[in-house]
């Protein structure tokens, strides 16, 4: 059994086929998807796939849509989500995107609001973090956070894993490990420890290799976790074990 720990089903390139591509995942073993949040727009949509049963949610301001955030109006806004919604699984998608320096500052302000929500709400955070692992980490450090979270696509050193992992989150791994220029990362995910990192497509982002250019989706969860098991001299099984069983800790998820 498998998890998507990080795929954006709600997203409009899915909205004439949604079923069938659930329906893709299912048939390749996924079992359960996790859905985060980028806007305030997208909640909703979110929160409706929520209602199905192989479907988790989280919520958040994501730091690639800074133009669509009203900081204090949307940060209000998703107490209120939180508070009214408490089978919501975690805050998220936020963080920091170093590629975005005109943005610098207004993306620390919501990430650290939405950490304090985190802490309120005694939830685990989704964090998008871009050329700024160790500044994140060092924040995250500062805070505390009770539930630690998920570093979404992490593509850093081993040791600014182990900093994440020093704090209780857990490492997201899926397009990038696939390619095979990326063997930086790929040392880093043979070294990771086996309650580390969860399996994610990102769909409909971040594809895989072989399939540049296409739609990512969820049913790809499958080959990333071939290519982890090579990478780790593990069995398939022995990863979607590890996966699931991290994916179910983080998130609280109701999987057998």
């Amino acid at each position: 059994m498998l998890v998507d720990a990080h795929c954006h089903m709600d997203f409009s390139v899915f909205d004439q086929d949604r079923d069938a591509v659930f329906a893709a995942a299912h048939a390749s073993g996924i079992e359960h998807f996790v859905v985060p949040g980028t806007t305030r727009q997208c909640w909703s949509q979110v929160l409706a796939l929520g209602t199905r049963s192989d479907v988790s949610v989280c919520l958040g301001l994501h730091p690639y849509f800074m133009d669509q955030h009203r900081r204090e109006d949307d940060i209000h806004a998703l107490e209120r989500m939180l508070s009214a919604n408490p089978w919501v699984s975690a805050i998220g998608e936020c963080g920091i995107d170093a590629r975005f320096k005109d943005t610098w500052d207004k993306q620390w302000d919501l990430f650290d609001d939405q950490l304090h929500l985190a802490k309120q709400h005694k939830l685990p955070v989704v964090v998008h973090c871009v050329q700024a692992n160790d500044k994140v980490s060092k924040r995250l450090r500062q805070l505390a956070l009770p539930q630690a979270g998920l570093i979404h696509a992490f593509s850093g050193s081993i040791e600014q894993a182990r900093k994440f992992l020093d704090l209780g989150f857990v490492l997201g791994l899926g397009g990038a490990v696939t390619y095979e220029r990326a063997q930086r990362l790929q040392r880093m995910v043979a070294a990771l420890p086996d309650d580390g990192f969860v399996l994610e497509t990102d769909s409909p982002d971040m594809p895989l290799s072989g399939h540049q250019g296409a739609r990512n989706e969820p049913k790809r969860v499958a080959q990333v976790c071939r290519i982890v098991a090579d990478l780790r001299g593990q069995t398939e099984q022995q990863i979607a074990a590890c996966s699931t069983a991290n994916a179910a800790r983080l998130f609280k998820l109701a999987i057998d």
